[in-house]
């Protein structure tokens, strides 16, 4: 075989790198097992002897994987999973929230990404839903949503109040700079005076802001001593949708959407 070269195909990685055929790696490992040393082989077949070791090393061909790229968001998991949630699935709003909150500057492709598997889950959830209807006068649903608007020359995050009526779907809308208690309180207020009265029921979210604590087994709930007290100041009952499951208030996710 003196004076003869071997051409066995090749192609290469993402990165640029040889990556050999199972011919070429095949033909390394027999001269190899023949006595022939790295630089001979790689005389040889006309590669680099960098290429040829990892192959011996590893008895034979192997597919060429890809290292596992860190991922920028991982850190952030569980604030995604609730912020994802909080929005109804809008990944663009959790990537501006993301920015504003831990200065984060990413990609919507990359926040897309890892909110992929949250969204399946209510993709499902949506699918196993059963609608719920209930009577005139019975129920009023109250959520918040966030958007972003062009001010000046920035772009600047709004919280959107909504209040939709279980019976016949009409809504109210009010805007906040920030969704705190005292948001959910005025909007109410501002629902039942555009509606003209008052709801039997209220409707709302598991907000920190007007929910202590909510269990998910039991479904005890424990609602803050403001909200309480507003409520028996105006005479409706607080309601608390289930955990977890924001299409229990399917009307209203619908009217913040």
């Amino acid at each position: 075989m003196k004076g003869f070269k071997m051409l066995l195909p090749e192609h290469r990685t993402w990165k640029g790198d040889v990556m050999q055929t199972p011919e070429a790696v095949a033909a390394m490992t027999r001269l190899y097992a023949l006595g022939w040393g790295f630089r001979r082989i790689a005389e040889e077949v006309g590669c680099s002897r960098n290429t040829i070791k990892p192959y011996l090393h590893q008895a034979g061909w192997a597919p060429y994987r890809s290292p596992a790229r860190p991922r920028k968001l991982a850190p952030l998991e569980d604030w995604l999973a609730t912020s994802f949630r909080q929005h109804r699935g809008h990944a663009d709003v959790v990537r501006q929230e993301l920015q504003r909150v831990h200065g984060a500057t990413v990609s919507l492709r990359t926040v897309a990404r890892a909110v992929q598997p949250w969204r399946q889950q209510l993709a499902a959830e949506a699918r196993a839903t059963v609608r719920f209807e209930t009577p005139p006068g019975r129920q009023l649903q109250i959520d918040f949503g966030s958007t972003s608007v062009p001010i000046g020359t920035e772009r600047v995050v709004l919280h959107l109040g909504v209040a939709t009526l279980g019976y016949s779907r009409r809504a109210f809308v009010r805007v906040f700079d920030r969704e705190r208690q005292s948001a959910w309180l005025d909007g109410l207020e501002g629902a039942f005076q555009y509606f003209g009265g008052l709801p039997e029921q209220v409707l709302l979210d598991n907000a920190r802001a007007l929910v202590e604590h909510h269990d998910p087994t039991t479904r005890l709930v424990v609602f803050t001593p403001r909200l309480l007290a507003f409520a028996r100041y105006w005479g409706f009952q607080p309601r608390a949708r289930a955990p977890y499951r924001a299409r229990t208030k399917g009307k209203d996710e619908r009217g913040v959407g």
